[in-house]
């Protein structure tokens, strides 16, 4: 490891590395100076400079933070270079241009002073300033630095009372400096005065946080001694950021000017409020040593004198002056960086390792040789190739928790969308009793009907089995979309360096696409009219006729039998008197001749009723089973023909609730003979029982035979998307891919590189390179 003298220039030199590849948030180990106005921040930063350099005035001064690198050089450095030489002499243009204005115009107060001074006649070549912003350029007279100071605080501050959080980076080499980093941050203030902005004081305390907060910060809180240590501004803002005090360290100025009898011996013994790294006085030149040209070196001999011959100090007197707190800086700072190293090391070899994942996503240097176009063009093809597949079956390492994607996006319109849009038909939503009516009124043309017809349900089943189409090509319409959206999102940070490459691959599956969503659709279509076209009553789920007209006579009869009840009640009420009909019944019980028939009609009466119920059971099955070619049954005793009709007429009795049916002459209610007027009447009439019947049983088999073919195209879709749309683009796409766009003559065309991307590129490679730089920097004393 190298000795603790080398570790502050090791740190300037990573400063200087991070500052050219304009990397400001790199947090370096530095001393910041915070203080109220006016608190003596300047002068004790001139005198550890051994100059004036720094701008002076009321109000806000430092408007930007002033980055000071105190670089300690021997007086027989290479580094320090003859007056005569060329490069001095242009170095040395603003000293001689000051001279020709003393000569030639009227000078001002403050120059006739400094006219005298020593440093005014002839520049020190031991002793110069160079801006980071000004590189190459040196600064023999320091009262040009100050000028440039205020120049450039301007340029970017502008010429108000408003601050900036830009750094000026200024570098000062002498022999009589120690190695030092300081940043001399705004004076801080409580009331805008003049022309500051009225929120000056959070602008100022939030621009002097950016620093302090930092770990690696060392905070340098000075105080006046002629105010309360309670009302010091920079020990409360540093104690927000250090509240146990272990990197502050307390500057206590204008010690002489304390009132007489009054000292800051507990301050600075650390008594009153302990600091770690303790408390420093110090005694700043006056202003009026400054105007009568009292040398830094003066200022320091009487301090360092007022501290010996001090009654209460001299017991401290090793501990004070500026240039115990030189010292005590520059050992500070060299143990704080010492501390600081290996973190700085670990973690510029995390960002070395971040710099150099984020290049690979550019592609590299980005050099791309005739040899490997082609490669690379078909390789960025697989690898979009593969995403587009990986998405639909769902094996990305990309795959989002934030909504549904790829396949089971697709899964989702299948299942969810597409099923309860098929749900949500109503089979007869769209169809009257009225509508089913005429229906059947139409398939049986001129002659009067003697069943139900099985035209009608044909005719009735086949639109509602349209209604199907539209989810369906829906559906198709969600899957291709679905599709597009993967395609759209198939790139990769390397296909993204090449956005024509990208947006090529992009238009061929595109196309791909649109080829295959127009025949998926006819398929679809045709899947619909092959179900229309063959409407197939024997199929095993199909409702049974019989079945159904069983139910529907059976609640008829419940339905009846209410009503007759109803009616019984009624009669029961308005009955003669009860007394006197069980007086009928009891002279009627004791005639002898009348008892014999009574019990004679009474079983006359049952018997036919009996044998009529077992007939209408039989006629049901028989008729609506041979019709709806349900049943096979064959009636040996009068033959299929007569079956036929005995079965028609007895679902006639059942319809009529007639005992006897005479084929040719149908008893119908007067409502059912108005139902044969024309279909241009305005009202139609009521339905009679018969028709209520006959369409009531062909609205359930259309519910039931919709539900069969509602459950097959539900089933049906799904499997033509997979194979007509899905699965063919996932096959054929990469052949696609091919035969569109490998073409050497395509090559240069394609990977073209996004001017953007390229210059992100560029900036990472600087990148990586400052960081690899400022690695072996610091390798170097590790």
């Amino acid at each position: 490891m190298a000795s603790l003298e080398d570790l502050i220039p090791t740190v300037n030199k990573l400063q200087d590395v991070m500052y050219d590849a304009g990397i400001d948030t790199f947090d370096l180990p530095i001393l910041a100076v915070v203080g109220s106005q006016s608190s003596g921040k300047s002068s004790i930063l001139e005198t550890l400079v051994g100059k004036d350099f720094l701008p002076r005035g009321t109000g806000i001064v430092t408007r930007r933070p002033l980055v000071l690198q105190l670089n300690n050089i021997p007086h027989d450095s290479p580094l320090i270079k003859s007056p005569s030489s060329s490069s001095d002499s242009v170095a040395n243009e603003n000293s001689h241009s000051l001279r020709e204005k003393v000569s030639t115009e009227e000078m001002t107060l403050e120059e006739h002073l400094r006219k005298g001074a020593p440093e005014y006649q002839k520049p020190n070549d031991e002793e110069w300033g160079e801006f980071l912003h000004l590189p190459g350029r040196r600064f023999y007279d320091f009262s040009d630095i100050r000028k440039e100071i205020e120049n450039e605080t301007a340029r970017i501050a502008g010429k108000n009372k408003g601050i900036s959080k830009i750094p000026i980076n200024l570098k000062v080499y002498s022999p009589k400096v120690l190695n030092l980093t300081l940043v001399d941050l705004p004076g801080i203030t409580k009331v805008p005065i003049g022309e500051q902005p009225p929120d000056i004081e959070k602008q100022i305390k939030n621009l002097i946080l950016e620093y302090v907060a930092t770990p690696s910060c060392i905070i340098l809180a000075v105080s006046p001694a002629n105010v309360d240590l309670v009302n010091s501004e920079s020990l409360k803002l540093a104690r927000e950021v250090d509240p146990h005090g272990k990197r502050s360290i307390g500057v206590i100025t204008k010690l002489d000017l304390m009132d007489s009898g009054t000292n800051a011996l507990d301050i600075l013994s650390g008594k009153t409020y302990p600091l770690k790294l303790g408390f420093v006085g110090v005694v700043n030149r006056s202003q009026q040593d400054i105007q009568l040209n009292k040398t830094v070196e003066e200022a320091l001999d009487n301090e360092e004198e007022y501290f010996n011959r001090h009654p209460v100090y001299r017991t401290i007197a090793t501990r004070c002056g500026t240039r115990y707190l030189a010292k005590l800086l520059n050992q500070t700072l060299m143990s704080h960086i010492r501390d600081k190293l290996p973190d700085i090391k670990a973690r510029l070899n995390t960002l070395i390792g971040q710099t150099e994942q984020e290049l690979e996503a550019f592609g590299g240097m980005g050099i791309i040789t005739s040899e490997n176009r082609a490669g690379l063009v078909l390789q960025l093809m697989n690898k979009f190739a593969t995403n587009f597949i990986s998405s639909i079956d769902g094996t990305s390492s990309d795959i989002s928790t934030k909504e549904l994607c790829g396949g089971a996006r697709i899964y989702y319109i299948y299942n969810t969308i597409f099923g309860n849009s098929l749900k949500s038909i109503s089979p007869t939503a769209n169809l009257s009793m009225s509508d089913i009516r005429t229906a059947v009124r139409n398939s049986t043309g001129p002659r009067p009907s003697l069943f139900v017809p099985e035209l009608a349900f044909d005719l009735l089943v086949k639109p509602q089995i349209k209604l199907l189409l539209d989810p369906s090509q829906r559906c198709i319409e969600l899957v291709y979309e679905e599709l597009m959206k993967i395609c759209h999102n198939c790139g990769t940070p390397e296909l993204s360096r090449y956005p024509k490459l990208q947006s090529k691959l992009i238009e061929v599956v595109s196309e791909l696409l649109r080829e295959r969503l127009g025949p998926t659709r006819s398929y679809v279509e045709s899947l619909i009219e092959i179900h229309r076209s063959y409407i197939n009553t024997n199929h095993p789920n199909f409702l049974s006729a019989t079945e159904a007209m069983s139910d529907i006579i059976a609640k008829r009869k419940s339905n009846n039998s209410m009503v007759a009840f109803n009616k019984k009640s009624s009669i029961k009420s308005s009955s003669p008197d009860v007394g006197s009909m069980k007086e009928t019944s009891s002279r009627a019980s004791q005639s002898p001749s009348n008892s014999p028939k009574l019990e004679s009609n009474r079983s006359l009466e049952s018997e036919p009723e009996d044998r009529m119920d077992e007939a209408d059971a039989k006629s049901k099955d028989s008729f609506l089973k041979y019709f709806f070619g349900k049943d096979n049954i064959e009636h040996p005793e009068n033959g299929p023909l007569h079956g036929r009709i005995n079965g028609i007429t007895r679902l006639n009795k059942d319809i009529n609730g007639q005992t006897h049916l005479d084929m040719n002459n149908l008893q119908i209610s007067n409502d059912a003979k108005q139902d044969h007027i024309d279909n241009d009447e305005e009202m139609a009439p009521a339905l009679t029982e018969r028709e209520q019947l006959e369409c009531e049983l062909i609205r359930r088999l259309i519910v039931s035979y919709f539900n069969i073919v509602r459950e097959m195209i539900q089933d049906q879709v799904p499997k033509a998307a997979m194979c007509l749309l899905v699965n063919f683009s996932k096959e054929t796409l990469q052949n696609r891919l091919v035969t569109k766009l490998y073409k050497e003559s395509m090559f240069e065309i394609l990977l073209q590189e996004d001017q953007t991307l390229a210059q992100d590129r560029e900036k990472c490679v600087k990148l990586l390179d400052t960081y690899k730089k400022a690695s072996n920097i610091i390798g170097g004393i590790l």
